[in-house]
């Protein structure tokens, strides 16, 4: 992503990628290990995204928008907001009803963080994104203070009555994304 966004000229692609990490915390740029509650063996990234810490592991879709943000004419905000909508459209097609907060990046069903992201704009343009929890351990949040918010309770599908692949979660959110960055 890093070398991609480097890389860019002004006729370079848009990409997005999808992906499903082995179990990982990742710390963002203004991340404080304070946040990492307990020792529990899994590795901690430093990662050049914004934000505070998370956790991604197998069971959870990571989409990774790589845009000319100049080009499409957003900004930081729009582009948050376009990740998190993308998201609350594609849970509400599975009949669930998302939000995201003003205080707090990310999508919430009741309270609970479904969704979260993390960007890094460089020059104009964006990498990272957004992860969906869908069918996975939920058990390593309770070792961290999520996005750095202590007590922040989360959720995913499967725990939504929502059963379904990984693949098949991503067609609807790129769908979504698509939808909202063609002119």
């Amino acid at each position: 992503m890093q070398r991609y966004t480097a890389e860019r000229t002004p006729d370079s692609a848009d990409q997005i990628w999808i992906v499903e990490h082995p179990p990982v915390y990742t710390l963002g740029l203004n991340g404080k290990r304070e946040h990492l509650l307990a020792n529990n063996g899994i590795p901690i990234v430093d990662s050049d995204r914004g934000g505070q810490i998370t956790y991604h592991g197998p069971g959870q879709l990571v989409v990774y928008l790589l845009a000319d943000l100049r080009r499409l004419n957003l900004g930081p905000r729009q582009t948050v907001s376009l990740l998190e909508n993308a998201a609350i459209a594609t849970l509400s097609q599975y009949g669930i009803s998302a939000a995201a907060r003003p205080d707090a990046p990310g999508v919430y069903v009741a309270g609970r963080k479904i969704a979260s992201l993390g960007l890094r704009i460089k020059r104009g343009c964006c990498y990272h994104g957004i992860s969906i929890n869908n069918a996975m351990d939920l058990g390593p949040f309770r070792d961290i203070n999520p996005c750095g918010y202590p007590g922040l309770q989360v959720t995913q599908l499967a725990d939504l009555g929502v059963n379904i692949a990984n693949h098949e979660l991503a067609v609807p959110l790129v769908h979504q994304l698509l939808k909202a960055i063609e002119p």
